[in-house]
């Protein structure tokens, strides 16, 4: 039984932030505990021409600067290596390849238990696996019937499997309007959401988007329930919709159903089409706190601003809207790990 004061679930962005702020909020022996074999949770599993939509000046964890021109909009890799340099730096002991299987309070501590049955207590906990591992497949008629390629954007990596194909990409946020972007140069490419597609200047008035939010005080303000409600918006700064109409990528409704060998159009129209790529987003989900009582019965984690409703000493961090629009960032994971240490270390005693 390995003893600490703290246990921090996940080594992505949240779970490393957590670990760093620990000791200023005085938990002096952090265990960070981290499904794969390296730091960085889901980033090194994302597609290979992803960037940043905020800066990098905009996009760092507390303590560290991101490194670079601060104006420009940094790749998957290069956050993969700013979050493994992050870790090596952290105090925290960090056991990768160990897979939490459960997290159960006893006699006024928790419990946590790896796959492996390597066992860990703490008097506090923090769940920060976020939900880049668990896609959101959402569900349409005929799929299993479909014989064609259905996968979701976490398996997508780069066009080149699809030149030549006819493919769909279903989603109107971000990541759809990237995919959608760059399979258009090789595939004929259709995106097709349900509802038209919110674009949003990346630099208003010649200053970038995350420049206004920060000095608007909106990145931080505290309006969780406004923002859960608010349609998915796309950052642009005139790329990626110059390259969908260079592309010839169409826009269409959401199809209806799939056929054996395509879908059906909201019109009725058949479509013969080779792939389908859900960028559809996550969900929440934590299989280890089943039977820790912090689930509710639809398995939502009850909490105020990151802290557990329904059981002492548990938080969470990196939750979408967690408590500001930049919760789930790397540039509001910090701010949000802050409140929740101090708040379990006043519950810790």
């Amino acid at each position: 039984m390995e003893r600490a004061d703290l246990i921090v679930i996940g080594a992505g962005q949240s779970g490393l932030a957590a670990a760093a702020l620990a000791p200023r909020r005085g938990f002096a022996r952090t265990l960070v505990l981290e499904a794969d074999e390296a730091p960085g949770g889901a980033w090194p599993r994302y597609y290979d021409s992803l960037t940043l939509f905020s800066p990098a000046r905009y996009s760092s964890l507390p303590g560290m600067r991101f490194p670079g021109d601060g104006d420009r909009y940094p790749t998957r890799d290069e956050v993969v290596d700013y979050l493994r340099a992050y870790a090596h730096r952290l105090t925290a002991d960090i056991h990768t390849s160990t897979t939490v299987s459960s997290v159960i309070r006893q006699g006024g501590a928790w419990s946590v238990r790896a796959e492996d049955n390597r066992e860990f207590t703490a008097r506090a906990v923090i769940a920060a696996t976020g939900d880049y591992g668990t896609p959101y497949i959402p569900e349409v008629s005929g799929r299993a019937e479909f014989a064609g390629q259905v996968l979701h954007a976490a398996d997508y990596r780069s066009p080149d499997a699809f030149a030549g194909q006819r493919v769909v990409v279903v989603g109107g946020g971000n990541s759809a309007i990237q995919i959608a972007a760059e399979l258009g140069a090789v595939a004929n490419t259709t995106l097709a959401t349900r509802r038209p597609i919110g674009w949003m200047a990346q630099r208003p008035l010649g200053r970038d988007l995350h420049w206004w939010l920060k000095h608007t005080g909106l990145d931080i303000a505290p309006i969780r329930r406004l923002l859960e409600k608010a349609p998915v918006s796309v950052l642009d700064d005139g790329r990626y919709r110059t390259a969908l109409r260079e592309h010839g990528v169409d826009q269409r409704e959401m199809f209806s159903r799939f056929t054996p060998d395509g879908v059906v159009w909201a019109d009725g129209t058949k479509e013969a089409v080779h792939a389908v790529v859900l960028a559809t987003g996550y969900r929440p989900v934590f299989p280890y706190l089943t039977g820790s009582g912090a689930l509710d019965a639809d398995g939502r984690p009850p909490h105020r601003g990151g802290i557990a409703t329904a059981v002492p000493g548990l938080g969470f961090v990196g939750m979408e809207f967690q408590r500001s629009f930049s919760s789930k960032t790397l540039r509001g994971v910090g701010r949000d790990a802050g409140r929740v240490l101090s708040r379990l270390r006043r519950q810790a005693g």
